[in-house]
């Protein structure tokens, strides 16, 4: 299974939420695949990787056709690998362009992976773009994080207005697992008002699971930790958890 985080509003918690789901994944003895493909590079710092040794990365294999087995880093979170970003991302769209079957290159990279692993979680790139498409036909499902805010509200209808079309041009077999609520503070009334009108409109294309802000999961980061590893019994770590229960609940439907 393929699952790709997206939204193309940046600052929504994406990188966190594909970082420690996939660390969530990978608990039970799942091999998980983590896919960088933000050119801030945002899941690879935070897993450790220096940005000087970013390369060879996820552009070195879509790009360069770098083999991906040679890209790929192990990590410190057991069963759970990682497929570094890098700037060089940030020129993709250009670079891929002129060629045939543009959107169809991570879905043919990812081909030789697919096999080696159970999961495998994109951390999609900032706005909508070439390879923003890419992570849509190369998925089985999408997860798109929002945050209790009213700009998240307006242009969540655009977003999945978008990735529908993307779908239904390409006869993807992609479809949305759902919305996650991250970043929500719990202590601010105007954060919880938001949150209601999210899943009044939204009803159960909304994750039960919200991803609030703790100490433990600003910490990890720093640590260069995931969350589930570094505070495995905190409330943040059992929402990853929660969360990643729910993924892979509505996977089997979307697959009918």
């Amino acid at each position: 299974m393929i699952i790709a985080v997206l939204n193309s509003k940046g600052g929504v918690g994406k990188s966190t939420i594909s970082v420690n789901l996939a660390a969530a994944l990978a608990a039970p003895r799942r091999r998980v695949l983590l896919i960088d493909l933000d050119s801030q590079a945002s899941a690879s710092l935070w897993l450790g990787v220096s940005r000087r040794h970013l390369r060879p990365s996820t552009a070195s294999c879509l790009l360069e056709k770098y083999p991906i087995q040679k890209a790929v880093r192990q990590t410190a979170t057991p069963h759970l690998d990682l497929l570094p970003g890098s700037m060089d991302l940030a020129s993709a769209d250009v670079a891929l362009c002129s060629v045939r079957g543009r959107e169809l290159v991570l879905t043919r990279m990812l081909e030789r992976a697919r096999e080696d692993y159970e999961a495998i979680v994109i951390d999609g790139p900032p706005g909508f773009s070439l390879l923003t498409v890419n992570a849509l036909v190369a998925a089985d499902g999408i997860v798109v994080p929002v945050t209790a805010d009213t700009l998240s509200i307006d242009g969540l209808e655009n977003l999945l207005g978008s990735i529908e079309r993307v779908r239904a041009r390409m006869r993807a077999r992609v479809r949305l697992l759902g919305l996650v609520l991250s970043q929500i503070d719990a202590q601010h009334r105007h954060s919880r008002d938001i949150v209601e009108r999210i899943r009044a409109e939204f009803r159960e294309r909304v994750f039960h699971t919200e991803i609030r802000w703790m100490p433990a999961l600003a910490e990890a980061p720093a640590a260069r930790r995931t969350v589930v590893d570094k505070a495995p019994k905190s409330a943040a770590a059992d929402a990853f958890r929660r969360l990643a229960g729910e993924v892979l609940h509505r996977l089997p439907s979307i697959r009918q």
